[in-house]
């Protein structure tokens, strides 16, 4: 019988730098998160998601940092700016999928919030994979948002209410301390 590695998600602390940094620099797909090269941009990268508006949850599998999932929070519209990325080696697993529905029935309940919104490039399907079986509804397409290697590239939205119906998912721990 196969054992099931441990999966929960907690807080993203400062002393996650390293593993973010070993995140950004094992995969080129990352580029796409942010600036990440060097032990200090990782440090800054963290430093920015560990306080408000800020709500970002690693997620882990055994005792490693495999990705991220957070939100960026507004409170004056008590809206969200949602967001996941996992490392190239913990892809196709479901947890990323598992992650986002975890945080977002969070932010919209627990936290609160109104609103989750995301964006993503049409040619990263998967994510919108994650995005649809997290309860985000696809809200359109902007076209010709982002300038990447002098092609211009659509991004699809997508939004979810705290109205909205909560899709089936088996949700991953949560550590709260």
């Amino acid at each position: 019988m196969t054992t099931q590695p441990s999966v929960h998600l907690r807080r993203l602390t400062r002393t996650d730098a390293p593993a973010v940094l070993s995140a950004f620099t094992s995969n080129p797909d990352m580029e796409r998160q942010g600036q990440v090269t060097s032990e200090e941009e990782a440090q800054q990268y963290v430093d920015r998601l560990v306080v408000p508006p800020h709500e970002a949850w690693a997620v882990v599998v055994e005792n490693d940092l495999v990705g991220l999932v957070g939100v960026s929070v507004d409170e004056t519209n008590r809206s969200g700016w949602f967001w996941y990325w996992m490392t190239a080696s913990a892809r196709g697993r479901g947890w990323t999928a598992r992650a986002a529905a975890t945080v977002a029935h969070w932010a919209l309940t627990e936290r609160a919030l109104e609103r989750l919104e995301l964006g993503h490039r049409v040619n990263n399907q998967a994510s919108g994979g994650v995005a649809r079986r997290a309860g985000f509804v696809k809200e359109g397409t902007e076209r010709g948002k982002f300038l990447i290697d002098g092609e211009r590239i659509d991004v699809d939205t997508y939004g979810r209410l705290r109205s909205d119906p909560v899709p089936a998912f088996t949700g991953i721990p949560m550590l709260t301390d």
